[in-house]
């Protein structure tokens, strides 16, 4: 509660700065690494499957183990996660720099994902926390999504310059000074409170589901890889298990780390199916978007990241606008009107040729950007809406884990279908995959239509004057 915060404590706007900058430094190495991967390609000599690795090591990572860190937060107290997960995020950035091998490289992004596994979710519950009333809740968590997706245009054209001046490694070492700041920061302004120790730790449905949600991610990317029958079969069924006991624990536990309960409710369910959606297609159109642009169309790093600048600015943009629409006609209107852009973005891409296809290009990744702006934030605030008091942590950490499946899924996914840019069906398969795309981005819209709550108008004195906002944006 606001209220528990006393006169002496950091003010609300320098946490969620820090709350952002976290953010930041997840989200950054997520696209400024997609501008590498032809670079990572070139200087250690490995193929697309590879380079899915090397995007999918860190988000599996963090999928599986992002209920996890909600739920550690929860116990021990988020300041202490947060501290946590930005020292280890910053060690294996430093790792990363120095991989003399790609085995190592992978290595060192997926122990990244752990570190950033810790940071998400405790960075929303900490918002949550200190931003208590529904109104100022979403525009907290519309300046949230602003800033941090700050990383999406931030790290195409930092990536591009580093890699044309320094080669890849720098978009590594960049991680490290920034991190060392970010525990500074984090001490001095989160307020460190204990978390709730009562009952015991599910541990086995803790254990159940991270081995079972790693199993499902890494099944869908071997599939995508094109792994045998054999290798599928023994994933498949070890990710049923792990679940199905996970399932049994929740069910008996008195602190289940599945909340099963949430899960049942269409309410909290929906907005994070949409997300899932959204984050699989945004994501999937980035990885084959990047080696369109430098492998079939021989852009330079630096111009490839300021190409697909249409596809981050909107989101970064519209954020700040989605909360506060949010927070004066809830989120159901908001999403569905970023499915339909997003949609309609996604169709734009069939238009993409070896020759030609620019304006299609710029068209469709704005309206993408467009759709994802309006999406990102009104999800997020339809879920926490959804959430009982005291359960934050878990909650966002069920959010933030269903847009890292769809990260994960969709750079696979994409990457698979798309296969590799030099080869003869690389077009054809962007082509497919647009349509595809433009296809689920409407069934999140139907989604969004039955499971997220109606609109409901808050009263105007809740809702700040426009100059309040951009003060809280700066």
């Amino acid at each position: 509660m606001v209220s528990s915060i006393s006169p002496r404590s950091p003010s609300r706007q320098r946490v969620l700065a820090v709350m952002c900058a976290g953010m930041f430094l997840v989200l950054l190495d997520v696209t400024i690494v997609n501008v590498a991967l032809p670079s990572i390609s070139h200087g250690l000599h490995a193929g697309v499957a590879t380079l899915q690795w090397v995007v999918d090591g860190y988000v599996v990572a963090i999928a599986g183990l992002l209920l996890a860190g909600g739920t550690i937060g929860d116990r021990i107290g988020h300041r202490r996660v947060l501290v946590a997960g930005f020292a280890l995020f910053g060690a294996a950035s430093l790792v990363c720099a120095l991989a003399p091998a790609v085995s190592v490289l992978i290595a060192g992004r997926v122990v990244q994902g752990i570190g950033g596994a810790l940071l998400l979710p405790s960075t929303m519950a900490v918002i949550v926390d200190v931003f208590p009333e529904r109104s100022e809740q979403a525009r907290a968590i519309g300046t949230w999504a602003a800033f941090s997706s700050l990383a999406l245009p931030a790290g195409p054209l930092v990536g591009g310059f580093l890699i044309g001046w320094f080669g890849w490694r720098p978009v590594f070492w960049i991680n490290v000074p920034l991190t060392a700041v970010a525990i500074a920061a984090s001490l001095w302004t989160v307020p460190d409170r204990p978390g709730d120790r009562s009952g015991r730790l599910d541990l086995l449905g803790l254990t159940g589901f991270v081995a079972g949600l790693s199993g499902l991610v890494f099944t869908v990317i071997a599939a995508g890889h094109g792994a045998g029958p054999i290798t599928l079969a023994a994933t498949g069924t070890l990710t049923v298990v792990a679940l199905l006991a996970a399932g049994w624990s929740a069910n008996r536990s008195e602190n289940p780390i599945l909340p099963l309960d949430l899960l049942r409710r269409k309410a909290f369910l929906s907005p994070n199916a949409v997300a899932l959606t959204g984050n699989l297609i945004f994501n999937g159109i980035l990885f084959v978007g990047t080696l369109y642009l430098q492998d079939v169309r021989g852009l330079s790093p630096v111009r490839a990241g300021m190409t697909v600048l249409p596809l981050a600015i909107p989101l970064v943009a519209l954020a700040p606008v989605a909360g506060r629409c949010t927070a004066r006609w809830g989120a159901r209107g908001v999403v569905s009107v970023g499915c339909v852009s997003g949609a309609i973005g996604a169709l734009m891409l069939t238009g993409l040729s070896r020759t030609a296809g620019f304006g299609w290009l710029l068209g469709g990744f704005t309206l993408l950007g467009c759709g994802a702006g309006l999406i990102t934030a009104a999800v997020v605030a339809a879920v926490v809406q959804a959430t009982p008091a005291g359960r934050s942590g878990l909650a966002t950490g069920v959010s933030n884990t269903a847009r890292q499946i769809g990260t994960a899924s969709g750079v696979a996914i994409f990457g698979a279908v798309a296969g590799a840019p030099t080869g003869l069906h690389f077009l054809a398969g962007v082509h497919t995959l647009a349509v595809a795309a433009c296809v689920a981005l409407l069934g999140a819209f139907a989604v969004t239509r039955y499971g997220i709550a109606a609109p409901t108008r808050l009263p105007e004195d809740d809702i700040p004057a426009p100059e309040g906002l951009a003060a809280q944006s700066k």
